[in-house]
C-alpha cells in the first residue's frame, strides 16, 4: 500500500489524533464524497422523470412499462449496493468512489441520445435504467467509507449530513429537471422533441446531459484528493455479518425508513399522474414530486445531530409509530382510490408526512447501526452498507408491486397494505431489541 493514496496510524476514536489530524482529513472526505453521492441520487432517479415525459414525446410505453422503467433503477441498485457493501476494505475509499463517480457518465450519455431518437425500444431504455442503478449502488460504498473517518460520538451527524445532502439529488433532479426541459443548451447535439398534444419542443435530452460534466470533474477531484483508510478483510472474512441476529433486524428497520423513502420518491410522480391526473388533465405531478425528497433529505440532515444526542432507537420508534398511522389513513382514507380531485391535497399531504418521518428515520438508523456493532467498526461498516443495499429495492418493490396490486385487485392499497405490516413488524422489533428497558442492545 503506497502511503501516498493509504493513510496509516488512522485513529479517529484517539481524542488528541482527532483534533490535530484526524477531523480535518474526514471533514475533506465528507465534503467530496458528499458532492459525489449528491449526483449519485441525481442519476438514480433519473427515470422518475423520464417516465412521466417520455409518452409525451411520442413513446408508446403502456402504464406496466412505465412503472418498470422507474422501478428498474431500484433493482440495479439493490443489487449493485450488494456488491459495494464489500468494496470498501478491499479497494479502499479513493478507488471506489472516483471509478463509480466516472462510470455514471456512460448511461447518462445513452440515455441523452435515447430521448432524441424516436426508434429507441422499451428494452434499450430498460437497459438504461439499470445503469443509472450504479448511481443508487455506490451508496453502500460511501456509508462504510465515512463510518471509517469518523469517532462514534460524531457518526450520527455525519452520516446524516451526507445522507441527507445525498437524498438531495432526488429533489434535484425533480426540481431541476422542469426548468431544463425549454432550454436549447444540447441543441447542437441534434436535440429537441416535439410534444404530440401541444407542438411545443422540448428538450429532455438535457435533463441527462446536464450532470455529465459535474459528474466528470466531481470524478478528477475525487482521484487527486481521497485517501483511503486500510481496513483489510477478504470478502470471504466480511461475510460474518450474516451470521448475527442483529443485521437482519436493523435490514428490516431500514427498509421501513429508506426503502420507504426511496420506494415513494420513485414512485410518487407516477401515482399522482395515475390516480389524480384523470380528474384534471393540466396537473403537472412533477410540480409536487420533488417536495418529499426534500423533505425527507433535509430532515435527515436536521436530525443526525439529534440523533447524536439523544440516541437512535427512540426516534426510530418515533419514526415507526408515525409510519404505520399514515399508511393506515393512507389505505382506509380512500386516498388510493380517489372520485375526486378535492382528495388530493389530503393524500400530498399523508405522502409528504411519510417523507418527513422517514427522514428522521434514515438519520436515527444510522446513529444506531454503529452503536449496535459497537464492538466492531469494520462490521458496522458493513451491515450499513447491507442495510442500504437492500433498502435500495425500495423503487424496484414500490414501482412493480404497485402496479401488480392494480392489475390484481384494481388499486393499490394491497400493496401498501404489505408496507404497513412490514412497519408494524419493525417497530416491534426496534423496541424490543433497542429501545425499551432492559433491552439488548441499547441505542
Amino acid at each position: 500500500m503506497s502511503n501516498s493514496n493509504w493513510l496509516t496510524n488512522y485513529d479517529a476514536s484517539n481524542e488528541v489524533f482527532w483534533q490535530n489530524e484526524g477531523k480535518k482529513t474526514a471533514w475533506k472526505t465528507l465534503t467530496i464524497t458528499t458532492i459525489a453521492l449528491t449526483m449519485s441520487f441525481a442519476t438514480w432517479f433519473l427515470f422518475s422523470v423520464i417516465v412521466v415525459k417520455l409518452p409525451q414525446i411520442g413513446f408508446n410505453f403502456t402504464v406496466d412499462q412505465l412503472f418498470w422503467l422507474a422501478a428498474m433503477p431500484g433493482l440495479a441498485g439493490g443489487m449493485l449496493r450488494i456488491l459495494n457493501t464489500f468494496l470498501i476494505p478491499i479497494f479502499g475509499t479513493k478507488k471506489v468512489i472516483t471509478v463509480t463517480t466516472f462510470l455514471k457518465i456512460i448511461p447518462l450519455l445513452m440515455l441523452g441520445f435515447a430521448v432524441m431518437d424516436p426508434a429507441s425500444s422499451f428494452g434499450y431504455f430498460m437497459i438504461i435504467a439499470f445503469l443509472l442503478g450504479i448511481g443508487g449502488g455506490d451508496f453502500s460504498s460511501y456509508m462504510p467509507s465515512t463510518s471509517l473517518f469518523f469517532p462514534k460520538k460524531e457518526l450520527g451527524n455525519a452520516l446524516g449530513i451526507q445522507a441527507g445532502i445525498g437524498n438531495f439529488g432526488v429533489s434535484l433532479v425533480q426540481l431541476l429537471s422542469p426548468l431544463l426541459l425549454s432550454l436549447s443548451i444540447f441543441a447542437f447535439l441534434g436535440g429537441g422533441e416535439i410534444v404530440v398534444a401541444t407542438g411545443k419542443k422540448i428538450y429532455l435530452e438535457n435533463i441527462a446531459f446536464i450532470y455529465v460534466i459535474p459528474l466528470f470533474l466531481v470524478g478528477i477531484w475525487a482521484w487527486i484528493s481521497l485517501k483511503s483508510i486500510p481496513v483489510v478483510a477478504s470478502f470471504k472474512e466480511q461475510l460474518d455479518i450474516f451470521g448475527d441476529k442483529h443485521t437482519w433486524y436493523c435490514t428490516l428497520t431500514y427498509f421501513m425508513t429508506f426503502g420507504t423513502f426511496a420506494g415513494l420518491a420513485a414512485a410518487f410522480p407516477m401515482m399522482i399522474k395515475s390516480l389524480y391526473t384523470p380528474f384534471d388533465n393540466n396537473l403537472d405531478p412533477l410540480q409536487f414530486a420533488f417536495y418529499g425528497p426534500l423533505i425527507g433529505s433535509a430532515v435527515r440532515v436536521i436530525f443526525g445531530k439529534i440523533a447524536d444526542k439523544t440516541g437512535g432507537a427512540i426516534l426510530t420508534q418515533i419514526t415507526g409509530i408515525a409510519l404505520v398511522i399514515l399508511f393506515g389513513l393512507l389505505i382506509f382514507g380512500g386516498f388510493l382510490t380517489p372520485n375526486s380531485m378535492e382528495q388530493f391535497p389530503y393524500f400530498v399531504t399523508i405522502i409528504l408526512l411519510i417523507f418527513f418521518f422517514t427522514g428522521i428515520g434514515n438519520a436515527a438508523t444510522f446513529k444506531q447501526y454503529p452503536m449496535i456493532f459497537a464492538a466492531s467498526p469494520r462490521k458496522a461498516a458493513g451491515v450499513i452498507g447491507w442495510t442500504a443495499a437492500i433498502a435500495a429495492f425500495g423503487p424496484f418493490v414500490f414501482n412493480v408491486l404497485i402496479s401488480t396490486s392494480k392489475n390484481v385487485t384494481g388499486d393499490s392499497r394491497m400493496f401498501f397494505g404489505l408496507i404497513l405490516f412490514i412497519a408494524v413488524a419493525a417497530t416491534i422489533v426496534n423496541w424490543h431489541f433497542y429501545t425499551k428497558k432492559g433491552c439488548e442492545r441499547p441505542c
